[in-house]
């Protein structure tokens, strides 16, 4: 359960750091990413939803098997961002460091089913000794 607890914590932490500074760097996206943002709101959207995940798996790292169902959910956000970002780079749409950021975050997704699994069987190891007295 340990794994499962550091796991989440730390994305979570990461995700916080990385996004967080993303409030104040429009400006500098749009100058390294021409052409500027069009639609601010799906920018700032964007970060906020992402923010709530890092949130998200700062409160599943308190207590993993409760939060396990969750764990799923998790895994499909980090591999959203992981598949789009492949489909992306094969049409030649995305810069090679995006392209990184992703596989990061597709790297966290594998931990994610990673902590899942173990969780799973700690739930069942629980059940067991329940069952048992």
């Amino acid at each position: 359960m340990k794994f499962a607890r550091y796991v989440f914590l730390l994305s979570g932490i990461y995700g916080l750091l990385v996004l967080i500074p993303q409030y104040f760097m429009e400006g500098i996206f749009n100058g390294m990413n021409p052409p500027a943002i069009t639609h601010p709101e799906f920018y700032y959207g964007f970060i906020g939803v992402a923010l709530a995940w890092q949130i998200a798996f700062l409160i599943m790292s308190r207590d993993p098997l409760r939060y396990r169902p969750l764990m799923l959910a998790a895994v499909v956000e980090k591999f959203s961002f992981g598949i789009a970002a492949i489909v992306l780079l094969a049409q030649g749409r995305i810069p090679d460091m995006m392209f990184g950021a992703a596989m990061f975050d597709t790297f966290l997704g594998c931990l994610f089913i990673a902590a899942y699994v173990v969780t799973g069987q700690e739930q069942r190891k629980q059940a067991a000794k329940t069952s048992a007295n």
